[in-house]
């Protein structure tokens, strides 16, 4: 699967990538034929964290497994023995305490990353990210900064059922003081981990596990991707149709589909939720006349919620649209597949939704089953 945009030189379009490939052996660039250097999702979050800790001294890595031979998900491989264990290391499994450790590293003058494995163990430290980190720069009339970055994990597994698989980022979206970011491609990954380490607030840096073997275009430099800025993964003119985090990729499978059916969709990734890209989301609408948003959570008060009442606030009225939300079915996340099956949305149900909308028969046309590779790649850790 490619995206049309070839690289970072074209304004809020998305580098090319792919998931067709299998987990990776080692941590190395590899080089496409047109010449462009490629990475793995993981592999570009590892560069970023490297040429910021090379470029700033005050950059700290921690949480758990982040020093064991596996490296999160390969993104802090090497670490510890190239910076030391002062600057790398495990944290035992007490979120609250270990989120608590970092804010005050962070308002002690460190720039920490904090790794969470799973966002659904961040509910433990609320209370220090909602009440503590968001709030402290206000409190303290802007004497006293809080920047650090908390990498959670989102997503399914293989089987990992009710409190291993959530998608909580919406709660985050909620707190003013937070930032919140959920990079799709590598190339975004890289340069939106950067901005968020040199950002003076703390900032939720949301990874859906299926992403980690992603690969696209990734230039060797040090860049920034800037928050509050979505990028436009394909261009289209029937239908808006939005995907959060994972939930992109299957929004573009699913415009291959569509296409086939005569549907020419228009997918968006907003890549910062919070702040959110409203201009660019309620100008495609506007072209439009129809919105199709797609997240990897439950829809109820949710990301999706906040995007389609966001895009009706800045078209003020002028202009109605069609809206559908899709995302986990509003139950607890099951364990068996064949349950996983119709509780997460997948590329075909995504066009089926979409067709829908377009021409007002959702049961006009039901797509062919569309492979998800990485699904069926993904062997762990949790």
């Amino acid at each position: 699967m490619r995206s049309v945009a070839t690289g970072p030189a074209r304004a809020n379009c998305s580098p090319i990538c792919t998931l067709d490939a299998p987990e990776p052996k080692n941590n190395t660039a590899a080089a496409k034929p047109d010449g462009e250097r490629w990475l793995r999702y993981g592999e570009a979050l590892r560069e970023a964290t490297i040429q910021e800790m090379e470029r700033d001294p005050s950059v700290l890595v921690m949480g758990q497994g982040v020093d064991d031979h596996k490296g999160f998900y390969g993104t802090t491989l090497g670490l510890a023995e190239r910076f030391g264990p002062r600057r790398v290391f495990d944290l035992p499994l007490c979120e609250e305490g270990t989120t608590g450790i970092a804010i005050g590293a962070a308002m002690a003058g460190m720039r920490p990353i904090h790794t969470h494995i799973r966002m659904d163990f961040m509910l433990l430290a609320m209370n220090q990210i909602v009440n503590t980190a968001a709030k402290t720069h206000y409190m303290y009339g802007g004497q006293v900064s809080v920047p650090m970055v908390i990498r959670a994990v989102i997503g399914r597994g293989w089987g990992q059922g009710a409190q291993h698989s959530q998608g909580l980022h919406s709660m985050f979206m909620h707190v003013p003081g937070l930032r919140v970011v959920a990079p799709v491609t590598p190339y975004d990954a890289k340069g939106i981990l950067a901005t968020s380490i040199r950002d003076n607030n703390p900032v939720i840096f949301v990874e859906h596990r299926m992403l980690h073997f992603q690969e696209g275009h990734v230039p060797e430099e040090s860049y920034l991707v800037p928050f509050g800025k979505a990028r436009v993964l394909a261009a289209g003119s029937d239908i808006t149709i939005v995907g959060i985090s994972h939930s992109a990729i299957e929004c573009m499978r699913a415009r291959e589909a569509l296409l086939t059916a005569g549907i020419d969709a228009e997918v968006i990734d907003p890549l910062s939720l919070s702040p959110l890209d409203i201009e660019t989301l309620a100008a495609s609408v506007a072209r439009t006349g129809r919105l199709l948003v797609v997240d990897s959570a439950w829809t109820a008060c949710g990301a999706s919620a906040e995007i389609v009442a966001a895009v009706g606030e800045a078209l003020g009225g002028e202009q109605s649209f069609r809206f559908q939300r899709i995302g986990f079915a509003p139950v607890v996340c099951p364990t068996a597949k064949s349950l996983e099956r119709l509780y997460y949305p997948t590329a075909a149900s995504i066009a089926q939704a979409a067709y829908g909308l377009v021409t007002g028969e959702p049961d006009g046309w039901t797509p062919e089953a569309i492979s998800a590779p990485e699904i069926l790649q993904f062997r762990g850790p949790f």
